[in-house]
């Protein structure tokens, strides 16, 4: 199936400062934009929390050796301070909350997946009206933070940083699609497939396996937001067909693909 045809964009750089967190003047704060070009920010931290969610496409967010895919669906909560870089692809519309530090607490001390339901979508989405009155202001809020909860539905992926793994790592990253198997790797490296899995699983807290089907995920993500049709992501990331390719996705993201592409 023929992928869709998109013009060519160039990258754009955004450099953000590092601070600490500090008391804020607010308790939360709306900020969005829609992007043009495919855009990369260096690593920053906020004086605040943030809650990172899109309206549309697909963004990512790192920090250390983790890997957060953000989608519609899928937020992400940044505590303040925490020193993190982000980018996001063309035509992603990138909506964010800030929350005062010292007026909001953290849930959670590090970084951590928030599903966006159709109820906190609607309460952020009032949030973000400048003309709404104090009262309903603080209503809203109030109610935004008896929702907002932690998930464990997150595209999350740890990047192992050792020797053995690094090679694995950096040809899956590069290639999604890579068919090489846990006994091809262990045959090329010279080791034993049980010594890569044990490396795994020490690393990324998964198995070898569970461990390419995030990268195919994630790298899914960013092409159904680019607007390709299943099949092609399908063979795109290393699949056989586009009903093997959708029953992988769900077991790891809990959605259809359906549901990250657009139009």
């Amino acid at each position: 199936m023929p992928l869709v045809s998109r013009p060519p964009t160039t990258r754009e750089f955004r450099e953000l400062p590092v601070l600490a967190a500090a008391e804020m003047p607010f308790v939360m704060v709306s900020w969005s934009e829609s992007f043009t070009r495919d855009i990369t920010w260096n690593e920053h931290s906020h004086p605040f929390h943030e809650l990172l969610w899109n309206e549309r496409g697909a963004s990512t967010a790192v920090v250390s050796s983790q890997v957060w895919t953000i989608t519609p669906t899928l937020g992400l909560w940044m505590p303040a301070g925490t020193l993190h870089s982000g980018s996001a692809i063309a035509g992603t519309w990138c909506r964010a909350t800030f929350f005062g530090f010292g007026t909001v607490t953290s849930i959670s001390p590090a970084p951590v997946g928030v599903e966006i339901t159709p109820l906190l979508r609607l309460l952020l989405e009032r949030l973000a009206d400048k003309e709404l009155p104090a009262e309903s202001r603080a209503v809203t809020e109030a109610m935004v933070l008896d929702v907002l909860k932690p998930t464990t539905r997150e595209l999350l992926l740890h990047l192992p940083t050792s020797d053995l793994l690094r090679p694995i790592a950096d040809a899956v990253m590069d290639n999604p699609g890579d068919p090489r198997t846990l006994t091809n790797w262990a045959s090329q490296l010279g080791v034993s497939a049980r010594t890569i899995s044990r490396a795994f699983n020490a690393e990324t807290g998964t198995s070898f396996a569970r461990w390419v089907a995030a990268v195919r995920a994630q790298h899914a993500v960013e092409l159904l937001a680019r607007g390709w049709e299943v099949d092609a992501v399908a063979e795109q990331v290393g699949y056989r067909s586009a009903s093997a390719f959708g029953v992988a996705f769900r077991r790891t993201t809990g959605l259809t693909p359906g549901a990250f592409r657009t139009s």
